[in-house]
């Protein structure tokens, strides 16, 4: 009867002991998650933005600054703002800035500006790596900027048009736009503002008729290039476009109309020199025919002599009509020389 009783004192002694372990490490657990997460779990009771044990242990498991989501939350909601854990680890996840996420929330709050979390967190990726931020972006909603047209960074100083008169006109712009929050993500940015509103004086001014229009009516230039829409499908909104200066340039008329007489004189003598070219190989071609008539003309006088020897063996030209015929040549040789119209010297023929 003892071995029994001994039996079932030992199963009993090891299942408390083996109770005894769990209950030594659950407690030993409990002891480092206190320890780790108390001081942030109580500040954030105090704060009035409370959190969970397990979420503290969530935002550890996935590597994820426990202190820094729940100083955020606790901002987030001193403000006014109803953040969750989950909103600001997600974001972080994301590869976002949940620091410029919240402040960009609050100063929207604050300056009665409708921004969602969600559209916050967009511009918050949108501008990542841009340089940019999404604070940066709900101030410029609130406190409109000043763009400069032409940009610094381009290396101009003025936007050049010239008007129907051919005279340039340098014209420098400042475009005051605030941001469009509703369209910042997937909207053109301030690269497209500049070019919109250079396009628009450029126009502006080509379309007057004489630069002294433009002088006169600087606001002229405002008041088209505003009513072009340049802001559409844009992450801003134009709210004026000042003339800074304008100024005078070069005579680009004159200077075009002087090139295009320069050039018009080049061609004409082009033409005269292919015309000049023409009446050279016109005349060396005259020169040719007329060698080519002459040596005809020898020929045939080299014809005669053999003509009239065949008329005197042929019995068709007798002795006394030679001399004849030497007579009235040598009477018309003398009668040319009397004249100044030959030689005078007596044929040679025969």
């Amino acid at each position: 009867m003892k071995i029994p009783l001994m039996l079932g004192f030992t199963i009993n002694g090891s299942a408390s002991l083996v109770g005894l372990g769990v209950l030594a490490v659950i407690g030993f657990v409990l002891v480092i998650i206190v320890a780790n997460f108390f001081s942030v779990w109580i500040r954030a009771m105090f704060s009035g933005a409370k959190v969970k044990f397990t979420e503290l242990i969530a935002l550890r498991l996935r590597s994820v600054p426990v202190g820094l989501i729940v100083d955020m939350r606790i901002t987030a909601v001193k403000s006014g703002i109803p953040l969750t854990i989950d909103d600001l680890s997600t974001h972080y996840l994301a590869g976002g800035s949940i620091e410029m996420v919240v402040q960009a929330l609050i100063a929207a709050r604050k300056a009665g500006i409708h921004l969602e979390f969600d559209r916050a967190c967009a511009i918050d990726l949108a501008t990542k790596g841009t340089g940019k931020t999404v604070l940066e972006a709900v101030k410029t909603s609130v406190n409109p900027k000043v763009i400069d047209c032409p940009a610094p960074s381009s290396g101009r100083t003025t936007i050049d048009g010239v008007a129907k008169d051919g005279i340039v006109v340098k014209a420098k712009a400042r475009v005051t736009v605030r941001t469009n929050l509703d369209r910042f993500v997937g909207g053109a940015t301030e690269e497209t503002i500049i070019a919109r509103v250079g396009e628009g004086i450029v126009t502006t001014i080509g379309s007057s008729d004489s630069y002294k229009i433009v002088l006169e009516n600087p606001d002229r230039i405002s008041k088209t290039v505003l009513d072009k829409a340049l802001d559409s499908n844009t992450a801003f909104e134009i709210l004026s476009i000042d003339i800074a200066d304008v100024d005078v340039g070069e005579n680009v008329g004159a200077k075009l109309q002087a090139e295009q007489a320069e050039a018009n004189k080049l061609i004409a003598q082009a033409h005269a020199e292919v015309r000049r070219a023409a009446a050279v190989a016109t005349e060396q071609e005259m020169v040719a025919r007329v060698a080519e008539m002459r040596a005809r003309v020898v020929e045939a006088e080299a014809q005669v002599p053999m003509a009239m020897a065949e008329a005197f063996r042929a019995g068709n030209l007798g002795i006394m009509d030679y001399y004849k015929m030497k007579n009235v040549q040598a009477d018309t040789n003398m009668r040319d020389s009397i004249a100044g119209g030959g030689s005078g010297g007596p044929s040679k023929q025969g």
